[in-house]
């Protein structure tokens, strides 16, 4: 996994996204460390749209409306529940500079989040960035049983609804493999990528907002 070190100041927005649009995203070791790396994975994580599976325990859940679905709503407090410790993660690797520039990219529209709230509470949710027909998904998090699982559910219905043709996770878990993860080669993925990239697609284009029957509609393979 090819890794380069770079100093964060050097990072600006605008090269985020050039790194993006050629495969390359950053991380941090730690939340105090002040650098960021620039990652190529031999291997990509994606989630193809066209065969997400959709489990059937959790389209009941979605059915129900168990979470309020709120859309580009509180970024901050998304990118918190991403950097807090979850189960088998300690630290996070979400540090100031993370913080700051896909911030700006949110204030740019272009960085979204998904966000599952019950009872006024923030509960869980995710984050990624787009170019042209392609999503990065970021990170996710959860604080309630499915929060985050229900969030990905509308992120892949929204996709679907807005024309995109990739969704990228970076790197495959158990966890995503579920839902229908795979792992391409680096070059199999810079073809769907340079595809993606130079086509459109629009966030906002769910119809109604994004209902329960809307969603079940365009992620109706279950298993």
């Amino acid at each position: 996994m090819p890794a380069q070190r770079s100093q964060s100041l050097q990072i600006t927005p605008d090269l985020l996204l050039q790194a993006y649009s050629v495969g390359v995203f950053p991380m941090a070791e730690s939340a105090e460390d002040p650098t960021l790396f620039w990652l190529e994975p031999e291997q990509r994580g994606i989630l193809p749209l066209d065969k997400f599976h959709l489990p059937k325990r959790l389209a009941r859940t979605v059915r129900r409306n168990v979470f309020e679905i709120r859309i580009d709503h509180d970024f901050a407090a998304v990118i918190d529940g991403c950097a807090e410790p979850a189960a088998g993660r300690r630290k996070t690797w979400i540090n100031a500079r993370i913080r700051e520039l896909y911030g700006a990219l949110f204030q740019r529209g272009q960085c979204h989040t998904v966000e599952a709230w019950r009872d006024g509470k923030l509960v869980g949710g995710l984050y990624g960035v787009e170019i042209g027909a392609a999503f990065f998904g970021e990170s996710m998090f959860s604080r309630e049983t499915d929060a985050s699982k229900v969030a990905l559910v509308h992120l892949v219905a929204r996709l679907k609804a807005g024309g995109y043709r990739l969704l990228d996770v970076q790197f495959t878990t158990q966890h995503l493999k579920r839902f229908g993860a795979i792992d391409i080669e680096r070059a199999a993925y810079q073809r769907l990528l340079d595809r993606a990239i130079a086509g459109k697609a629009d966030f906002y284009r769910l119809a109604g907002g994004g209902t329960s029957d809307s969603v079940l509609q365009l992620t109706s393979q279950t298993s």
